[in-house]
């Protein structure tokens, strides 16, 4: 992923299957240890709910929203007040999250930053249409959030009070945030692990009239995007123009020997979430007499007329 927040492919390749050599499905977490050694892997915060959801029934309405909420604290003390309310509804729950490891799927306890990052993978993204902003340079990217947070901070009526140049105190509603500028810490806790202003850090600058420059990540600078694409793509000349070395040119490449062969038809499409399956686009319906909910092994309605 790139500092404009796009998934950018790192190589390609032509794979005999789906193995340890071609780094997917299972292997992908094999693959990445071996080549990026001491790298921290995280789990998937959708693909925890959908396993909630399917595992445990009781209490996944109220669930969803504070699950969610959880995973995104960004204070501890936040953290901890939530999970004990999960524990409240079902402590099935919290023994499940607990056993894949808190620094797996929680933002505060992320042992590296910039960690909360949805995404899919990169095969269904390119088959996404992206929203207008995403498409934009990254300078014009930043202008367009610098925008978006300006009005936001207009409709929430943040008030600032200068305590000293650099420390500002923040009312949000009822709430009071602290922001240093000065040392880029605000008492939110947002800007010390994405590394990006926060509304209210947002709000002091404005209140300063200064620009957000100074206050975020080098990551997210014009010239570390422009780093990311910096390796060349060779291109390929005619075949006719190709110096191939001689041992190349008298090696015969065969076909396998025997061809690997699934004991079903092969899957066509990915397969669906939980959620999906439950959602109304996916109900089963019958071929016998058109209804929904059942098949037509278990139908006992007469068969729809022709």
């Amino acid at each position: 992923m790139d500092a404009a927040g796009t998934i950018l492919s790192l190589a390609y390749a032509v794979v005999d299957s789906e193995n340890n050599a071609s780094w997917k499905n299972e292997s992908i977490l094999k693959a990445t240890s071996i080549v990026y050694p001491g790298m921290p892997h995280y789990s998937c915060v959708w693909h925890i709910w959908t396993n909630i959801r399917a595992k445990f029934k009781k209490g996944h309405l109220q669930l969803n929203e504070l699950y969610f909420a959880t995973t995104g604290s960004y204070i501890l003390d936040e953290f901890n007040e939530r999970m004990l309310k999960v524990e409240e509804i079902d402590p099935r729950v919290k023994s499940y999250i607990y056993d894949i490891g808190y620094h797996r799927w929680s933002r505060v306890h992320a042992t590296v930053n910039r960690t909360w990052t949805m995404t899919s993978n990169i095969a269904e993204s390119l088959n996404v249409v992206r929203k207008e902003a995403r498409e934009l340079p990254i300078f014009d990217l930043l202008e367009y959030m610098r925008t978006l947070l300006e009005h936001w901070t207009k409709e929430k009526l943040l008030k600032v009070r200068a305590s000293t140049d650099h420390i500002h105190t923040v009312i949000d509603g009822v709430k009071r945030y602290i922001v240093c500028l000065e040392s880029k810490k605000y008492s939110c806790g947002q800007f010390q692990l994405d590394e990006l202003p926060c509304p209210h850090a947002w709000a002091a600058l404005r209140h300063r009239n200064e620009t957000y420059e100074n206050y975020c990540s080098p990551y997210y600078t014009r010239e570390s995007l422009l780093r990311t694409y910096e390796i060349l793509v060779n291109p390929l000349p005619d075949e006719s123009k190709w110096n191939v070395p001689q041992h190349i040119s008298n090696e015969v490449v065969n076909p396998p020997t025997e061809e690997k062969k699934k004991p079903e038809r092969p899957q066509k499409e990915r397969y669906k979430t939980y959620d999906e399956l439950k959602s109304k686009k996916y109900k089963v319906s019958c071929g016998n007499c058109g209804g929904e909910g059942h098949n037509k092994r278990s139908c006992k309605n007469a068969p729809k007329k022709k």
